[in-house]
């Protein structure tokens, strides 16, 4: 008997290729689970990604929006203080000086005349009574109802033998001029500018006098330059 016919040997080869079958089968399932394994890895890492970006997303418009917010909220409280509180003026003109400075920037308040009514020497913001497009800024000189008298670089107000005070005006003015004389309607203010010499104001306008609702507000403080920072103070002398 040879080898070939032997039944134990084929017995055994048989064998040999179940167990070579069952090695098989099991690396093919042991490779199912360690791909199983890598996608379900890959899955992890992909969703871990994306979830870090959807956060990144969504701080940054968190981010953008919070700054729309903060820039619409100062946006308004400007909006808010110049309607309702201030006025933020540019000074294009020599005419205040030397109070008042060419290029200067102040503010004026709104709130001043709240219950109360301007006083003499007041700074005060107007519209301009012959172009009402335009704000000028001036001193009160004339009440209501006063007369107000220019003569030889002075000013009288109704009668009086003594000229108002002028120490803030940095110039002898109007020695050449004639005589003129301003009777001031109620509700309205005769006005200058204390650079007398260079200034567009109640003497020289169509109509001569600023009414009560035309005025805008007071000149309180300037802010720029600010090395020039100052508050707008004046107290006539007391009367004697």
């Amino acid at each position: 008997m040879t080898e070939r016919n032997d039944p134990l040997l084929r017995d055994n080869e048989e064998l040999d290729e179940i167990l070579w079958e069952i090695e098989a089968e099991k690396r093919d399932f042991e490779a199912e689970d360690d791909y199983s394994d890598d996608s379900s890895r890959v899955r992890a890492r992909r969703n871990a990604q994306k979830k870090k970006s959807q956060e990144r997303n969504a701080s940054i418009l968190k981010e953008i929006l919070d700054y729309v917010v903060t820039l619409a909220v100062v946006v308004a409280a400007v909006l808010l203080l110049n309607t309702y509180f201030l006025i933020n003026a540019r000074i294009p003109s020599e005419s205040m000086e030397p109070t008042i400075e060419k290029g200067n920037q102040i503010f004026g308040s709104r709130l001043a005349y709240l219950g109360k009514d301007p006083e003499r020497f007041d700074i005060i913001i107007f519209r301009y009574p012959d172009d009402e497009t335009q704000y000028f800024i001036k001193r009160v000189i004339g009440l209501p109802g006063e007369t107000v008298v220019i003569d030889g670089g002075a000013v009288y107000v109704n009668g009086s033998p003594d000229p108002l005070d002028d120490s803030y005006v940095a110039e002898p003015w109007g020695m050449f001029e004639a005589p003129m004389t301003f009777e001031v309607p109620e509700g309205c203010y005769f006005v200058m500018g204390d650079n007398r010499n260079h200034s567009n104001d109640s003497r020289y306008w169509e109509n001569h006098f600023v009414a009560r609702e035309k005025i805008l507000g007071k000149a309180v403080v300037r802010y720029w330059p600010v090395w020039q920072i100052r508050t707008f103070r004046y107290e006539a002398p007391p009367e004697e």
